[in-house]
């Protein structure tokens, strides 16, 4: 029976893991990678409900204000869609986020090792570097984004990046140091391919939190990240093939025509009036907001009197306001901003009471949350992150994992544990195996029974038959 409850944890260990090493693995180079991890992860839930329950309900006070966060989210959202008619797609990110966070349960379940991600996000890293690499320079396509927007393609390769590098400080082997170092390269050399400049600022928050406190990260490797990262980007401006230095080229005479008042579409312009707008449209509907087809109706009229530059409109036109929390502002209102702000500084909050307590494995699974969570609040400075469902449901996997392994016994990770219910069961049947009477054994020379009968047929088969030598001695006795 123990051999059984042990080899059902091996199998739902493995599983699991496998589940957590292909999640960051095709997340980048495959269009169902994310969906089909979120999927997988709610069904295995499904399968180990009562599990699930247990594990729930013994970690509910650690978890119960992310949980709310996320819920609330999608609440409010449920709430513009019945309420206000806002369209019911609207609901597919918040919902599918509340549901992929049954990966924390699956986690706390089955105690898969934080390895598995570190190793898969390393891989993520070095596929999509390949594939935006391939897209680049045998394609031609000046921005390559794989399967995804160049811009949430090249956000999602550094936040790889950054779980590689935790992946780094805690690799104790030669080959996993090479792929984790490896897979930091590869993420940065992604998100340079892409073209992406805003999401570089999530950077900061791997330079800023070693600078904090000292001891989260070896000084190797808080002094050699920001070191390799100025490389890699020396070396992409220097090489005319990646596309960086025209970039960065584009970016500087995008600042200067916006200041000199033309009239010319660029990036950095168009930007820039849609915050100067979404500020008056969040002034007109603070409360309430309004949906995406009414606010560019609005603009459409500022556009006309004059009081707005065209270029908001010019093709291609953005689909959002290029802005995360002004994004929440303008269409969901103040209620709307703070249920957004509530999935970003509750799983913040938690992470950094986690990294202030734990030790070891689960401090580096804090250290992961912490920097996952600022990335995903600097790429919303200047592009709105959670518009693409891919990148929603990641960050939720993402969240859901590292907490699970905040919270889980470093014990199981190496070691199948059987839950408790499983354990009383064991102990109670090997207390009736202790109470079971033995049979007796036998005294030293003493023959059993089937050996005292088999001794005449072993002295006949000898040739000695039973009681030769009594009748030889009666013969000697009376002469012959």
């Amino acid at each position: 029976m123990v051999s059984s409850v042990l080899s059902r944890q091996g199998v739902r260990q493995a599983w699991a893991s496998a589940l957590v090493l292909g999640f960051p693995l095709t997340s980048l180079v495959t269009g169902f990678g994310i969906g089909l991890a979120g999927f997988l992860f709610l069904f295995t839930a499904c399968c180990w409900w009562r599990a699930c329950r247990d594990a729930l309900s013994a970690q509910w006070p650690q978890l119960r204000w992310v949980l709310f966060a996320f819920l609330l989210h999608f609440l409010y959202q449920a709430w513009l869609v019945l309420g206000q008619g806002r369209g019911a797609n609207t609901l597919d990110a918040p919902g599918r986020m509340v549901l992929v966070l049954s990966a924390l349960l699956v986690v706390r379940v089955a105690g898969p090792p934080p390895a598995a991600l570190w190793l898969g996000a390393a891989g993520g890293a070095l596929l999509g570097a390949g594939f935006v690499a391939w897209q680049r320079w045998m394609l031609g396509l000046d921005r390559p984004g794989g399967l995804l927007n160049p811009i949430t393609f090249g956000d999602l390769s550094l936040c790889l990046a950054l779980l590689a590098l935790v992946g780094l400080a805690e690799a104790r082997t030669a080959p996993r140091r090479w792929i984790a170092g490896g897979g930091i390269a590869a993420g940065l050399a992604a998100s340079l391919l892409t073209g992406s400049r805003g999401g570089w600022l999530a950077l900061a928050a791997a330079f800023l939190l070693p600078a904090w406190r000292r001891d989260l990260l070896p000084r190797r490797l808080a002094l050699g990240v920001p070191l390799l990262a100025c490389a890699l980007a020396g070396a992409a401006w220097a090489l005319p093939q990646t596309g960086v230095r025209t970039r960065v080229a584009e970016g500087v005479r995008d600042v200067r025509l916006y200041l000199a008042g033309s009239p010319l579409p660029t990036s950095v312009g168009v930007r820039l009036d849609l915050w100067r707008a979404g500020l008056r449209l969040a002034a007109e509907h603070p409360w309430r907001g309004q949906d995406t087809p009414a606010y560019k109706r609005r603009m459409r009229e500022w556009v006309a009197a004059g009081e707005l530059g065209p270029a908001v409109f010019a093709p291609p036109e953005p689909p959002h306001l290029h802005n995360d929390a002004l994004q929440a502002l303008v269409t969901r209102g103040i209620p709307g901003l703070l249920a957004w702000l509530g999935i970003l500084l509750a799983p913040l909050a938690f992470f950094r009471a986690q990294l202030m307590q734990a030790r070891g494995t689960r401090r580096a699974a804090a250290l992961a949350g912490l920097l996952m969570v600022l990335a995903y609040a600097a790429f919303g400075l200047s592009e709105v992150i959670f518009w693409s469902m891919k990148a929603s449901v990641f960050y939720a996997l993402m969240v859901a994992l590292l907490m699970g392994w905040c919270l889980a016994d470093e014990a199981s990770w190496t070691v199948p544990r059987p839950q408790p219910a499983v354990r009383a069961r064991l102990l109670q049947a090997f207390q009736r195996r202790r109470k079971r009477p033995q049979p007796a054994a036998a005294t030293i020379g003493e023959r059993p029974p089937q050996d005292a009968q088999a001794a005449p047929a072993q002295a006949a088969c000898a040739g000695q038959p039973q009681g030769g030598a009594e009748q030889q001695r009666k013969r000697s006795r009376h002469g012959g």
